[in-house]
């Protein structure tokens, strides 16, 4: 089976619910970014990251708005599940931006970031990265594997939302930018 969520936060809660009790060696799950168990380095969040490392399931997580990008970006890549990932720890990966994955014969087209709305608040290279937001590389990535896999695929998972459903955020109306563009071309 596949799981998703999102927004972990680095916190154990929500993985150590009644819910993912019954997840095996053949289950997914998938957290729609702001994983954040890769933040600090510290003995704590090592401690964490092991804990989850043990679970019998498979983690993949795209990015999200808080994020630390050099220790994803310090990681290496490979190629798995059909797609470019980053082994973590354990069956732990972070998938990079416009992977397409091949998972119990279905196609998830991967593609995290966005934009903090309060990043203003914040200090870069502590607790922002302007990482956060898709290079001109990985939108060109994603452009090519979704032309590759013929403009089909069963599923488009991100951290954030094509424009037209902004009205269901916590986004301002009108905050529009470059990714909620980006998704909205891909969607149709």
């Amino acid at each position: 089976m596949i799981y998703i969520t999102g927004d972990t936060h680095g916190e154990l809660d929500r993985f150590k619910s009644r819910a993912l009790r019954g997840l095996g060696k053949n289950d997914v799950l998938f957290v729609l970014g702001d994983f954040g168990f890769l933040w600090d380095g510290s003995r704590e969040e090592k401690k964490r990251l092991d804990w989850l490392a043990k679970r019998p399931y498979t983690i993949l997580f795209l990015d999200g708005t808080h994020e630390n990008y050099e220790m994803l970006d310090a990681l290496p890549v490979e190629e798995k599940f059909g797609g470019r990932v980053q082994p973590v720890a354990g069956s732990i990966y972070h998938v990079c931006r416009g992977s397409i994955l091949e998972l119990e014969g279905m196609s998830f087209l991967c593609f995290g970031g966005g934009e903090s709305p309060d990043k203003e608040e914040r200090d870069p290279g502590v607790n922002w990265w302007p990482r956060e937001m898709p290079s001109d590389e990985e939108y060109a990535f994603c452009d090519a594997n979704v032309a590759a896999h013929g403009y089909k695929v069963e599923y488009v998972l991100t951290h954030d939302a094509p424009s037209r459903f902004l009205d269901f955020t916590i986004l301002p109306s009108g905050a529009n930018n470059r990714l909620h563009s980006y998704f909205d071309k891909l969607v149709g």
